[in-house]
C-alpha cells in the first residue's frame, strides 16, 4: 500500500489554473496533489548574445522554492548570495525540456524566460515545472500569434515530466515527498504528446534496477504523461 493510498499505477490529483498572474504574457499555478508551482512566461525581444544574427529564438528557465515550501525554512538564496547546485540543476533542465518542444526559428530572435516557483513542495516539484511551464509558454506565444507578431507556430507539441520509482519493491507512478524519500530507485521521465522522450534522469538510492523494472517505469510514465497533457489541452482550450 502506497502512503497516499493510491494504487501503483494512480497520479496524484492534477489542476491547472491559467492566468494567475496579471502582467506576465502567460502564466499558471500547477497543483500536483500537495506540490503546488506558480508558473509564468516572459517575453523579452531580444535573443541571448550567442544568438545574435542567427534568426533563432531561445526559452530559458528560472526555478525557485519559497522558504516554507517545506516542513523547514530554507534559506532564500539570495540572502545566501548564490544558487545551489540543485537550483541550477533543475532550471537548466527545465529550459531543455521546453525547448525540445519549440521551432527556435519560427520563433524569431526573441527570448521567453519561464520562471518557476515552488509556492509548496511535496516531491515532483520538477516535474510539475515542466509541465506548468509548458502552459505558460503555451499562453505567452498565443499572445504573439494574435498579435501578428510570428506567423508560424513555434510551438511543435506539449512536453511534460513525471516521476516514477521503485517502492518497497513495487514500480509506482508519480512520487510524493513519503515515497521518494524512501525509494529504492527513482526517475524523472520528460516526454512530448507524441511520446517522445526528452530525457529520463534514473538512479539508484541505494537498491540497483534492473532493465525489466525500467521498462515498467517507462510505461508508467508513458501513461501518466498522458494524463498530464490532457491536462494542458484543457487548461490552454
Amino acid at each position: 500500500m502506497r502512503p497516499s493510498g493510491r494504487n501503483l499505477s494512480d497520479m496524484r490529483p492534477i489542476s491547472i489554473e491559467t492566468g494567475v498572474m496579471r502582467h506576465a504574457e502567460g502564466s499558471c499555478l500547477i497543483v500536483c496533489g500537495d506540490t503546488r508551482v506558480l508558473c509564468s512566461a516572459t517575453i523579452e525581444d531580444k535573443a541571448p548574445p550567442f544568438l545574435k544574427g542567427s534568426g533563432q529564438g531561445w526559452v530559458t528557465a528560472e526555478y525557485g522554492m519559497l522558504p516554507r515550501a517545506t516542513n523547514s525554512r530554507n534559506r532564500r538564496e539570495a540572502a545566501a548570495g548564490k544558487q545551489s547546485g540543485r537550483t541550477q540543476e533543475i532550471q537548466r533542465l527545465i529550459g531543455r525540456a521546453l525547448r525540445a518542444g519549440v521551432d527556435r526559428r519560427a520563433l524569431g530572435e526573441r527570448q521567453i524566460v519561464i520562471d518557476c516557483d515552488v509556492i509548496q513542495a511535496d516531491g515532483g516539484t520538477r516535474c510539475a515545472a515542466i509541465t506548468g511551464g509548458w502552459v505558460a509558454l503555451r499562453l505567452a506565444v498565443n499572445k504573439l500569434l494574435k498579435a501578428n507578431i510570428i506567423s508560424t507556430d513555434p510551438i511543435l507539441d506539449h512536453v511534460a515530466a513525471v516521476s516514477c520509482g521503485i517502492y518497497a519493491g513495487q514500480a509506482v507512478l508519480d512520487l510524493d515527498y513519503a515515497e521518494d524519500s524512501e525509494a529504492g530507485t527513482d526517475g524523472n521521465f520528460i516526454m512530448t504528446g507524441a511520446g517522445r522522450l526528452v530525457e529520463v534522469q534514473m538512479s539508484a538510492e541505494g537498491a540497483t534496477f534492473s532493465r525489466a523494472e525500467m521498462t515498467q517505469l517507462l510505461d508508467l510514465a508513458e501513461a501518466g504523461i498522458a494524463e498530464l497533457v490532457r491536462a494542458q489541452k484543457d487548461a490552454v482550450a
